[in-house]
Formats: structure tokens, sequence, C-alpha cells
């Protein structure tokens, strides 16, 4: 082999030799706790075989059989953590959507203190999510929580006796602020980005042409970032519905009925209660689920985007 073929070769095989180190990772970190949780879902694994799984008896549908079975327990409890997460998750990412594009346009025309009021808004970002969450559920208490007092000592709201914000249903509204307060900053700075690619002459022709604001952001804004926002409806939809850190630290192991959300009733079927072939398999089906959602929604959104360039 020649001189000038080696070099030929090496140059072309640097850039897999740089990508070799992700993809060990991913391999590592993903994809082989992914299969080996597969494998477990076919396994009656309970603490009993904790030490050596590979030992539990094969239980082949038995677990899935299970958790779909809507006339036991499992299968009853499971459907409604589902319901009550798809609930969540369309309110969470629909004000965390709404939040943060109101936030990018009000903030889109340069002027004073923009800066500082930017940096403010992705303050909630910024922070840690279990400090922030730990923050939130000292705010709730009841007794000495700032929320009741704020509600029920300043603004005299709520009547004399003070609200349960960690309890019962109030839990689910409780658990939506979090989510929200935590997560529509994230949105604000993706729509802030794709704002920067709007040209400047497009508002100015349409002022020209007697557009008012609200005209402007719904003929110009909304559709320029309308690829972006497609991207940003689905990252949230996916974080929102596999969040676990924010319902377990707002709670702790058992939530109320009315927060249970899918991922912390996967934890409590698996390390709660030690069924974690039960819990695999649920974890199973909440993947197929999120897969079947995504590609339904990628293929819909592809559809009206080859549409519009077509049209």
């Amino acid at each position: 082999m020649s001189p000038h073929t080696t070099v030929r070769v090496r140059k072309s095989a640097l850039p897999y030799l740089l990508l070799l180190p992700a993809v060990l990772l991913e391999l590592l970190i993903h994809l082989v706790p992914m299969v080996m949780g597969v494998v477990m879902s076919f396994r009656q694994l309970t603490q009993f075989f904790i030490r050596d799984w590979t030992r539990a008896p094969w239980a082949g549908p038995a677990n899935y059989e299970l958790a779909v079975d809507l006339n036991k327990p499992v299968g009853q409890a499971l459907l409604g953590s589902f319901v009550t997460t798809c609930l969540f998750t369309l309110l969470s990412v629909g004000l965390c959507w709404l939040l943060g594009t109101a936030a990018a346009v009000f903030t889109q025309e340069s002027f004073r203190g923009r800066g500082p009021l930017r940096a403010l808004f992705l303050v909630p970002y910024a922070l840690p999510v279990y400090a922030a969450v730990i923050t939130w559920a000292f705010m709730f208490q009841r007794d000495n929580g700032l929320v009741n007092h704020v509600l029920h000592d300043q603004l005299g709201l709520g009547g004399a006796d003070r609200t349960f914000w960690l309890l019962g249903d109030n839990s689910f509204w409780a658990l939506l602020t979090v989510s929200v307060w935590k997560g529509w900053p994230f949105a604000f700075l993706i729509v802030t980005a794709a704002l920067q690619n709007i040209p400047g002459e497009l508002y100015e022709a349409a002022a020209l042409d007697g557009a008012g604001s609200w005209e402007r952001i719904r003929r110009i804004t909304l559709p320029s970032v309308g690829p972006v926002n497609q991207v940003l409806v689905l990252v949230l939809f996916l974080w929102t519905f596999n969040d676990f850190n924010t319902p377990f630290v707002l709670f702790g192991k058992a939530a109320p009925e009315a927060a249970d959300l899918i991922s912390l009733h996967i934890y409590q079927s698996s390390f709660v209660t030690w069924n974690f072939g039960a819990g695999a398999a649920m974890s199973v089906l909440l993947l197929l689920f999120l897969l079947l959602v995504t590609a339904g929604y990628l293929f819909l959104t592809g559809r009206a985007r080859r549409r519009n360039a077509d049209a």
C-alpha cells in the first residue's frame, strides 16, 4: 500500500475513531440497560433473586398481562397513572410553550434592562432540579409555607383553614406549578434563539402595510418559528412525560393519587413492592408508547411541512 493511500485511509477512518468513545458510552449507558430491562420484564424477578437476577423464573408475557389487565388492581392503578400523566403533560407542555413564547416575543425588541430581564427569566432553568424542587416543597408546606402565608395571611383567600398543597387533589396543581416554573425558561430560550433569524425588514414592511402587533405576531413570528416549535414541543413532551425527579423530590416515594405520574408509579412497582419484573414490563410499555407517539408526531409534522413547501 502506497503512503498516499495510507494517509487517505487514516483520514477516512478518523471520524469513526472520534465517534467510537461516544458509541461505546451510548452502548454502556443506554442500550445495554435497555436490553437487560426487556429481558427482566419476562421474568418473575422479586427481592428473592436480587443477588442474581438471571436465576429468576421465566414468566413469559405474564408481567405484561398483569400490567394491562384492567380487571385487577395493578392494571387499574397503571391506567389511572397513565391518564394522570397524559393530562399533566398536556397542561405542562402547553403552559411552558405559551409562557416561553410570550416572554420571547416580549423581549424580542431592544429596550433598557432587556439583558438582566432575560437572565432573570433563565434562573429557574439554571438552578439544580433538586434544590429548586426542595425549595418549592418548603413553600407548599401547610403551616409554615410561603404559598399559604401569601394566600391566606396576606390576601385573605381560601378561608381560615390553610390548604394542603402536597396532599389530595391539590397535589396535582402543586406538581404542575413546579413543572411549569422550571420548564418554561427552556421554551423561552429556544424561541428567543429562533426569533434572531427573522429579518427585521419583514416587521418593518408589515408595519408600513398597517399590520398591528398581534397581526405581525400571527402572520410573521409564529410561522417563522414553526419548525423550531415542532422540535420544542416534542422535547418538552418527552421530558415531561418521563419526569421522575420532580414528583420524587416533591412527594417522596409515594405520591398522592392525584399526582401519581407514571414514572414514579413504575418506581413504586419496582423498588417499593419489590416486583422488578412487573416494573420492567411497565417501563417497556412506556417506551413503546413514547416511540409510537414520537413516530406519529414526526410523521404528521413532516407531512405538514412537505404540504406547505409544495403550496
